[in-house]
């Protein structure tokens, strides 16, 4: 299934290749202790509590999955050994013999039953699992070390969509809350390294595993820190604090690039940025408004004329030169060229400023309306400044915009509760191909069948549900490809969210390190190895 796939993401980018920092020990690595700087703030080590980046970054350290993710978004055993389909809707996995948990209990088959079982239902997460697991309808433990799981229909993708689910303990989770994890109390995996300290917005702190059933790790500590300002990044890795940051600012990379001591590493990622607007509020739509300040009401994004306005007025190009200085590329849709499902034809529509006005006339809007954007300005390279030039143009085209922007803690909870019209998000796909987003984030929302788990603005459209299901059921790659093409251009046309641009992964390293850029983004001690 899905061959290619380590072949065609490695092709998505002449960058792909990573670049290796040679030279002089790195300060930020001095002894067995790594210290690493990461601009998103890890909100929980609760490893299903939410599905974001910096999560997974902490999440990887303490546990393992079924299947593991390559750094070019290929696919590798982990906790299982090997699988296959016995049948169209059935499972086997292999599970690894001889595998403990922190506390030197035994890891069988029963806690990846339970695991599957929390994963879809922990309380209050802004964004949970539910999407990776939603086709299994049963998880069966044979034996100690013989997972078989059944699927509703066929499910080509389960492999993959396991790569995002951390295997937690039942003896440890069966009782544990959020807040356990978090204070260390439960955060016990079977991974490389164990919980020694999580301080919200500050760091997060592990100490290696010697007893794991893989390579022995070269870090004995590792300080994972929280540093949401950019220059404060790139000043943290010049002085040898850190030795290594992700995202480093696109303003710094010239100097970053000349610097003697520093190599800049980077390849293609998988994460879209876009922007979504909200589908919740059919009357009243919060922060929309006419141009005299009165509530609409309807909402003037349910009408699919105003959306496509919006979209058109937007110079894509212009924000992927000179907002992300070259780090990003247009598009108009979320995967990069070479991934499995993206759509050739799907071409980035072109700025079009009278057209949008012209859209707007058609849908009734000719003097245009006010809107607000929101944005987190400490999650997503350049996220407050993508914000702002959008605004920018949408103003110029006649829509009145102005920007608000906050700290991700603050933002994702309201966000996620639909309390704004118009959200700027990020999304890498968990799978490394297309079905990801449309079963995650386009899919109606339905918290019992785990689709649209990140529909933030609850967009519902029963023939994309249709083509959805059909995708994640279909095991001829060919045919697959085809089907999220096909819901590439029905998104592109309707635009339930407003995809604006594909990032470019980026980190920062001291010389005398290397680290193997990967495409899902995170930063993990255990690629960093000393040259």
């Amino acid at each position: 299934m899905l061959r290619r796939d380590l072949t065609r993401l490695a092709l998505l980018s002449p960058l792909a290749a990573p670049f290796l920092a040679r030279g002089a020990q790195a300060q930020g690595a001095a002894g067995d202790t790594l210290n690493i700087a990461i601009g998103g703030g890890i909100t929980s080590v609760d490893p299903h509590f939410f599905a974001a980046s910096p999560n997974h970054t902490a999440a990887f350290h303490l546990f393992d999955r079924l299947v593991n993710r390559t750094a070019n978004a290929g696919i590798e055993p982990g906790l299982a050994e090997s699988w296959r389909a016995v049948s169209d809707t059935v499972w086997e996995f292999k599970l690894r013999p001889n595998v403990t948990w922190h506390d030197g209990k035994p890891f069988t088959a029963d806690d990846v039953v339970f695991t599957y079982t929390r994963a879809r239902n922990v309380p209050n997460s802004p964004g949970g699992f539910g999407s990776y697991l939603a086709s299994i309808k049963t998880a069966e433990a044979v034996d100690p070390l013989t997972l078989r799981l059944t699927t509703f229909t066929a499910a080509p993708v389960l492999p993959r969509q396991l790569t995002s689910v951390h295997i937690v303990s039942r003896h440890v989770g069966e009782n544990a809350t959020t807040a356990d994890y978090n204070s260390g109390k439960a955060a016990i995996g079977t991974g490389p390294y164990k919980f020694v300290r999580y301080v919200p917005g500050d760091r997060f702190e592990v100490t290696r595993n010697d007893n794991w059933w893989g390579p022995k790790q070269e870090w004995r500590q590792v300080v994972i820190r929280h540093i949401a300002a950019p220059p404060a990044r790139t000043a943290a890795l010049l002085s040898g604090e850190v030795a290594v940051i992700d995202n480093p600012p696109a303003s710094d990379l010239p100097r970053l690039r000349a610097a003697p001591n520093l190599e800049l590493v980077q390849t293609q990622g998988l994460r879209v940025i876009y922007l979504g607007p909200d589908f919740s509020h059919a009357e009243n739509p919060p922060e929309v408004t006419d141009n005299e300040g009165k509530p609409f009401a309807k909402s003037p994004l349910l009408d699919k004329r105003v959306r496509q306005a919006l979209s058109v007025a937007i110079n894509r190009p212009a924000l992927a030169e000179r907002v992300m200085q070259g780090m990003a590329s247009p598009t108009t849709q979320w995967m990069a060229p070479g991934m499995f499902g993206y759509a050739p034809d799907v071409k980035v529509p072109a700025f079009d400023p009278d057209r949008a006005k012209a859209l707007l006339a058609e849908a009734g809007f000719p003097q245009g309306f006010r809107i607000t954007i929101r944005t987190p300005n400490d999650r997503y390279p350049n996220d407050a400044a993508t914000a702002q030039a959008v605004a920018q143009m949408w103003t110029r085209a006649g829509v009145q915009t102005r920007v608000e922007a906050m700290p991700w803690s603050a933002y994702v909870p309201r966000a996620a509760g639909q309390e704004y019209s118009m959200c700027l998000w990020g999304w890498g796909s968990g799978t490394g191909e297309g079905s990801n987003v449309l079963s995650g984030v386009l899919a109606t929302f339905d918290k019992a069948k785990g689709r649209g788990a990140s529909n933030d603005g609850r967009y519902s459209n029963p023939e994309l549900d249709a083509l959805t299901d059909r995708v994640l059921s279909t095991i001829d790659d060919a045919q697959r490809e085809k089907l999220i093409q096909q819901g590439v251009a029905m998104v592109a046309d309707d635009l339930p969210i407003i995809p604006l641009v594909m990032l470019t992964n980026a980190w920062a390293v001291q010389k005398g390190l290397r680290y193997e850029a990967r495409a899902d983004e995170l930063t993990l001690a255990m690629g960093i190895h000393r040259v």
